[in-house]
């Protein structure tokens, strides 16, 4: 049962709970955390080697925080968390020792792993370097003091080499200058302005922005303050200009919406309002408070830990389809950078702030990352992104290009190229007719966003293009597409997947509805629907493979279905969820004549240009 969580004590007692059990899977040496079988793509000896480090997220912070007021049996309990972490430094970095973290190499996955160990040292070196023997010392240096010797790749990774340095210099120890500087000049090359930054590639905008680019950053700033006061000053001046923008990716309650690679961090999420408060960055206090308290309540009351306590790659469940190459057993601890307000005082203006939820626009032009963001009457948070860079990631057009992600609904991934198995919500999925070898874009060629609409060019296969419009209303949105086709094909437009059970309610057919233009859903737990405003469409409710949603193991997607013969097609729907619909309530109407746009939604009339790209 999730503890109430209102004080700095109640969090670290939160944490004690969550790491409770993993303190039987240490191994004898303490340098190695070994709680799972699966794999990444850096292998055995880096994924124990990561466990242990990643839980040091909330460690550090615990350790340098004052826990004088918690209970004997929890103060004794981090005692014994301070010993077992200790000797883990100490024997993974010991070349003579079985547990040893073996060497590094370019670009190397400990690399990752040494800003976790570095930030436990900066915050808490009365724990893991004061106590150390001369030799033990100097095999902490020797073994972090390899990232200069070695390449890194140029994006969120150059903050690990740069903490490393900032360690160095605060212990008076040698360091490289020449890779501190050029370091921050990457980071440097990767601000936008605005408070925004890209991470590695300037199409490239997702939750790394936060929880990497700006976490790193203000760490830096808090550590190097009395040193470099004017570029501190600066990074925290750029968390305060993002902060406004980053808010609505949120709900008033702290919960995000699920969007681009590496959600199973999870309250990660929330590391960077966590990042603010430590380094006082000019965001008010409350805000802060209520946004990670109301982010971790949120996620301590969700299936995310398995019987043995141990947390799951996954998202709202346990699932791996959704996962990266190089997420293994622990990689989720990562989400521990949350618990960095550990490191505040009892006294500090952040735990002594009452809890105040924000003041969220209706809808919000975020023009640095390409994206709508919209927060509907009933508190459903949506993104409508266009123009994302998706890398190579798995199922990475799934994260990064559907025309719409959902605090609610969430999104699902593929596990095949059928229509079912493809599980293509909140998106335009086409196949050649009669092939049954389903598709989605994987990245436009020209986009555009405004304040009423994303507008997106892109090819859906060989022969077929498309330009699709979307456009948010006050509740739902339409998308008008744009279909340029040399062959017969099939389209499938797919709305907002909706779980079809409740725990141990199950749907009941009376709660459906497909008819010729209009599928819908309406269940005691919500709603969803796609109507069909203009073309020949034909509705369905698709029954995608269990598990393909990030929030529900079972879902149903409302869709609109086309057949569309070689030539030119215009085709307009809507979709909505999470609302029940009012008794007699207009559906919007467009009207896609003289080439315009024109959308009637109650006594609201939004006129935009037609076709333009296409």
């Amino acid at each position: 049962m999730m503890r109430e969580l209102r004080t700095r004590d109640d969090m670290a007692m939160l944490l004690l709970d969550w790491i409770r059990p993993l303190k039987e899977h240490y191994s004898r040496g303490g340098a190695q955390l070994i709680i799972g079988n699966t794999s990444a793509h850096y292998g055995e000896g880096s994924i124990r080697m990561e466990g242990y480090s990643r839980v040091l997220w909330g460690l550090g912070p615990l350790f340098a925080g004052d826990n004088e007021g918690l209970p004997k049996e929890q103060r004794q309990e981090i005692e014994a968390w301070q010993e077992l972490t200790r000797r883990g430094l100490i024997h993974g970095t010991d070349p003579a020792h079985e547990e040893y973290w073996q060497d590094v190499w370019d670009f190397d996955q400990k690399m990752v792993e040494m800003a976790a160990v570095v930030n436990a040292l900066l915050l808490a070196p009365h724990v893991f370097w004061d106590p150390l023997m001369d030799r033990q010392r100097e095999n902490v240096y020797c073994w972090l003091n390899q990232i200069n010797s070695h390449k890194v790749h140029a994006n969120n990774w150059r903050f690990f080499r740069v903490l490393v340095n900032v360690l160095f210099l605060k212990l008076g120890l040698p360091h490289s200058e020449a890779c501190r500087k050029d370091d921050l000049e990457v980071v440097e090359r990767c601000y936008e302005g605005e408070g925004w930054y890209f991470d590695g590639h300037p199409g490239q905008k997702d939750y790394y922005i936060p929880f990497a680019m700006h976490y790193y950053g203000l760490i830096y700033a808090e550590q190097m303050k009395e040193r470099e006061p004017e570029y501190c000053g600066r990074l925290r001046e750029r968390a305060a200009q993002f902060y406004p923008d980053f808010i609505h990716w949120f709900d008033r309650e702290g919960r995000e919406v699920p969007y681009g690679r590496s959600l199973t961090y999870r309250f990660a999420h929330s590391a960077a309002f966590a990042a603010m408060a430590f380094a006082g960055a000019d965001v008010p206090m409350g805000e802060l408070k209520a946004l990670i308290l109301g982010n971790l309540r949120y996620w301590g009351s969700q299936p995310i830990f398995d019987k043995g306590g141990i947390l799951t790659i996954g998202y709202q469940y346990p699932n791996l389809i959704m996962s990266e190459r190089y997420n293994g057993p622990g990689s989720p601890y990562w989400s521990f950078k949350t618990f960095l307000v550990l490191a505040l005082s009892g006294e500090h203006p952040f735990w002594k702030s009452p809890e105040e939820k924000p003041v969220l626009n209706r809808k919000r032009l975020l023009g640095h990352p390409n994206m709508i963001a919209v927060h509907e009457e009933s508190g459903h948070t949506l993104l409508y992104p266009t123009g994302q860079k998706s890398g190579n990631f798995g199922n990475t057009e799934a994260k990064y290009q559907k025309f719409v992600y959902s605090n609610r609904f969430g999104f699902s991934i593929s596990r095949g190229t059928e229509l079912e198995d493809g599980a293509f919500d909140n998106t335009l999925a086409g196949t050649e007719a009669g092939d049954n070898f389903w598709r989605m874009r994987r990245e436009a060629e020209q986009f555009e966003v405004t304040e009423n609409c994303t507008r997106t060019l892109y090819g859906l296969m060989p022969g077929v293009r498309v330009e699709s419009l979307v456009i948010p209303l006050d509740k739902g949105h339409v998308r008008v597409h744009f279909v340029r086709t040399t062959k017969r094909i099939e389209l499938a437009d797919g709305g907002f997947a909706i779980p079809a059970e409740d725990g141990l309610r199950r749907m009941e057919p009376s709660m459906t509805e497909q008819t010729g233009e209009r599928a819908c859903c309406s269940f005691p737990w919500g709603n969803a629907g796609a109507v069909c405003l203009s073309g020949n469409g034909r509705a369905r409710l698709v029954t995608p493979f269990p598990n393909t949603n990030l929030m529900y193991g079972i879902t149903l997607i409302p869709t609109i279905c086309y057949e569309l013969e070689p030539g030119e097609h215009c085709i307009a729907d809507y979709f909505y969820g999470d609302g029940m619909e009012r008794e007699g309530e207009e559906l919007p109407a467009a009207d896609l004549s003289d080439g315009f746009i024109r959308i009637r939604h109650g006594e609201r009339v939004l006129e935009l240009e037609g076709k333009r790209w296409l």
